[in-house]
Parts: structure tokens; sequence; C-alpha cells
């Protein structure tokens, strides 16, 4: 029977949602491995709305459900009906919205706290030894949440092509392990059952990203 998913959004676009090609990446990739997504949201208002053209934010309200259900093609669920009893695995693609509506990362770093549906999800397939795939910003969820896991945002060395680097150091105060890695690797927490991969906080061509969303999609399936 094929596998089944369960992937997990913030909004639509990178700066107040889901990063698009990350989530449309991890679709691709679990479609391609012959898995079955099912796509979910938390019904509630976004932190803000940026303007992505000026990167600014605009003053209106939208709701994250409202706005990944755009990604999803209106195949969506709210989060607060995930049901883990039927389910292999989940996966959270970054973006900002991770850090602003999933989480108040963005604003707290390492104070932040976790959306009680998130974290409530998160503790579920952690607690029944289901894989958990995290890439670009959301493997912070994790290190909030499990004291002394194992993740990868890529370098923890600010440079050109590392310009998100510090958000590593931020994690390690939080008490997680960072294993540095490149774009296209993964790093496999196999107590914690945690697939992570840098993504977008790479300044790597968008084929890098999405193979190493691939490789992290591949490792999510094959521990499930």
């Amino acid at each position: 029977m094929a596998k089944r998913v369960a992937v997990v959004l913030a909004g639509c676009g990178a700066f107040d949602g889901s990063e698009i090609h990350e989530a449309s990446a991890v679709l691709v990739h679990l479609s391609r491995e012959g898995a079955q997504a099912e796509v979910y949201a938390p019904n509630i208002p976004q932190m803000h709305v940026v303007d992505h053209v000026k990167g600014q934010p605009m003053p209106e309200q939208r709701n994250v459900l409202v706005e990944s259900a755009r990604i999803a093609r209106g195949n969506i669920k709210d989060l607060a009906t995930l049901d883990v009893k039927g389910l292999d695995a989940l996966i959270i693609p970054g973006g900002f919205g991770v850090a602003k509506n999933l989480s108040t990362w963005a604003t707290q770093g390492k104070n932040c706290s976790i959306s009680k549906e998130v974290e409530a999800v998160l503790r579920a397939f952690h607690a029944a030894h289901k894989p958990i795939g995290l890439c670009c910003i959301s493997p912070v969820l994790a290190a909030k949440i499990f004291p002394g896991c194992e993740v990868t945002v890529g370098h923890d060395t600010e440079c050109e092509q590392w310009p998100y680097a510090k958000t590593a150091e931020a994690m390690k105060e939080l008490g997680c392990r960072h294993v540095n890695s490149e774009v296209t690797q993964v790093h496999v927490d196999a107590r914690n059952r945690l697939v992570s991969t840098s993504a977008f906080m790479c300044n790597a061509p968008i084929h890098a990203i999405h193979d190493g969303i691939g490789t992290m999609v591949r490792e999510v399936l094959r521990l499930a």
C-alpha cells in the first residue's frame, strides 16, 4: 500500500507562508516515490501579509488555511482534524510562515513558542515513532520541542552562500545538536526519526534545493 504522508503548510509565499518551491518539491518527490500526500494547515490568521515585490508588510489580513489551499489546489484539511493513526510520516516545508504562523521564532528566536496544534502533531508523530521531515527553517520546530535532537539548517558560518547561518547558532542554544551539511544533503537523527535538509537556507541553484528535498523525502519514506 502507498505510504500516507501528512504535509503541513504555513500559508503561501516565502516571506509570510510556506516557501512555494519547497512545498511543491515535497509534493513532486512524494508523488514520484508513489506516496500519497495529505495536505494540512492550521485555520488561523497569518501573523501579517508581505508584498513579495517590495518585501514589506501590507495592510491586510489573510488566513493560513485559505492561503495554503492555493498550493494544495484546494485539496487541503484543517490541521485540527489530523489523525496520526492513519498516517505514516509527517513533512513540514520551510518558508517564513513556519517562523511567523506555526511559531513565534521570527520575533522571539530561541524564546519562541510553537502553535499548540503544530506542537501536538509533532509530538504525536514522535510518540508513534513515525518519521518527520523538515526543511529550511522548519527544523527549529523540532529543536524547540525535542531537546537534544539532531538537525541541520546547512552551515553555521555566515557567508554569501549561507546568509542565514546564524540560525544554526540560535538553534544550538535550544539544546539541539546542529550538523553542518551541503544543500543536497540531509541529516538523519535516527533516535528521534527526524530528517532535515537546508533548502533555501542556502543561496543555491533551485535544482540543487529540489534535489536536497528529494533526498529528504526518500529518507522519510525509508523510515516510514
